[in-house]
């Protein structure tokens, strides 16, 4: 998705929840400069998924059935969306790819890093303190933001890390994208919510992004999930 095209909803979610995007384009930059020398190409990303079925896995209370599809289906890419990974690992699963903004498991996040999972980091304005803590202990980053790119800081478009792993997949031409554990709650299977209610808001937001993604994408766009979004079929 192109930045113009982008930063009008970006403008919406900015509204709606509050956020300072002089404090998102801080940390654009504060990112850019932790991973200069250690920063991935997105033809790392165009490699994994053109053309490729891809499972996005989140970390909702229906992961744990989730879990089961993606052993029988392990031909797929694994994108992970932050919360994810800690499930992924305890089922001897490996991701591929992770999306995270680094609220999930810290030690979950290192073990996947080492076993080769593309690190996709995002950087706003409420995660530096992690993107300092976390960041020196990744070998290779592939940074995002949510506002303007800079160097080595890509914006593919997206709010939550689990829509953000779909803008991702549609973003390098996935063939089949099917979201697992995605739904769309104010409950995570394997992290505390301080907030539930926020976390809903954040849910709702992502998926009605996904639903404006649903409208344009090229990809077959699939789900297993109890919890419908408009435009993905029941895989």
């Amino acid at each position: 998705m192109k930045f113009v095209d982008w930063f009008p909803y970006y403008q919406g979610i900015r509204a709606e929840f509050g956020y300072s995007t002089e404090k998102d384009q801080e940390a654009a930059r504060a990112l850019s400069g932790m991973i200069k020398r250690k920063a991935l190409e997105p033809k790392v990303l165009q490699k994994k998924l053109a053309g490729k079925n891809v499972f996005i896995i989140g970390a909702g209370p229906s992961v744990a059935d989730g879990i089961k599809i993606i052993k029988k289906n392990k031909a797929f890419v694994k994108i992970a969306a932050d919360g994810a990974v800690q499930a992924l690992l305890e089922n001897k699963i490996k991701p591929d790819i992770v999306v995270t903004d680094l609220d999930g498991n810290a030690a979950a996040l290192q073990k996947a890093a080492k076993a080769g999972a593309v690190m996709v980091v995002h950087a706003h304005g409420d995660n530096m303190d992690m993107l300092k803590k976390l960041v020196p202990k990744f070998k290779k980053v592939l940074g995002t933001t949510q506002v303007m790119p800079v160097e080595n800081v890509h914006n593919f478009g997206g709010f939550t890390d689990g829509d953000r792993c779909v803008f991702l997949a549609d973003e390098f031409g996935a063939k089949k994208i099917v979201m697992v554990g995605m739904d769309f709650g104010g409950a995570s299977a394997y992290k505390d919510v301080k907030d539930p209610e926020l976390k809903k808001r954040k849910m709702q937001a992502g998926k009605r992004l996904l639903e404006m993604l649903a409208k344009q994408s090229r990809s077959k766009l699939l789900q297993v999930s109890k919890k419908p979004v408009k435009g993905f079929s029941s895989f």
